[in-house]
């Protein structure tokens, strides 16, 4: 696992379509391919998916204080404004404002835990503290399985109180 040194960021806010799921996700590789297959089988048909598509991944919820039955994740793809949705497909505008984001690169999934425990000890460390009010996310940057090593190159993005 590598990772940059979090910075604090003003980030535009972001229409997207997104695939909701409620439960446990934690560690679950699965439902990220399921509701990422979804987003894809919906998209990919209608010329939705290019070079400047954007995907992420929402996470509604504390989970250290939610039980994890009850946490929401939402798969989304940036889509162009004015988008029609249908079915399980949903959209939304993602807030903007203070986030503290950092730039990492992890070697498989089983990273993901721990390069948010970083992220969330340098939040304290610095006195940044999380706005639970807008959802934090992850921005793959890359697709792992095009990555000669399957590595996972993402930005870690957590909302932060204040101006």
């Amino acid at each position: 696992m590598k990772y940059e040194e979090p910075k604090v960021r003003e980030l535009t806010e972001r229409e997207v379509a997104f695939v909701s799921f409620t439960g446990n996700y934690i560690g679950n590789a699965q439902v990220f391919g399921d509701l990422f297959g979804k987003l894809g089988e919906w998209a990919g048909p209608k010329g939705l998916m290019g070079p400047d598509t954007v995907f992420l991944s929402a996470y509604q919820d504390d989970p250290e204080t939610t039980p994890p039955d009850e946490l929401t994740l939402e798969c989304c793809m940036s889509i162009p404004a004015g988008t029609e949705v249908e079915g399980d497909i949903q959209k939304k505008v993602l807030p903007g404002g203070k986030y503290v984001v950092m730039h990492a690169e992890l070697e498989g999934p089983e990273e993901y835990g721990p390069v948010w425990n970083v992220l969330m000890d340098w939040m304290k460390e610095n006195g940044q503290e999380v706005d639970m009010s807008r959802p934090g996310y992850e921005i793959y940057l890359n697709n792992p399985e095009e990555h000669p090593e399957k590595h996972h190159i993402i930005e870690i993005c957590m909302s932060a109180k204040g101006s």
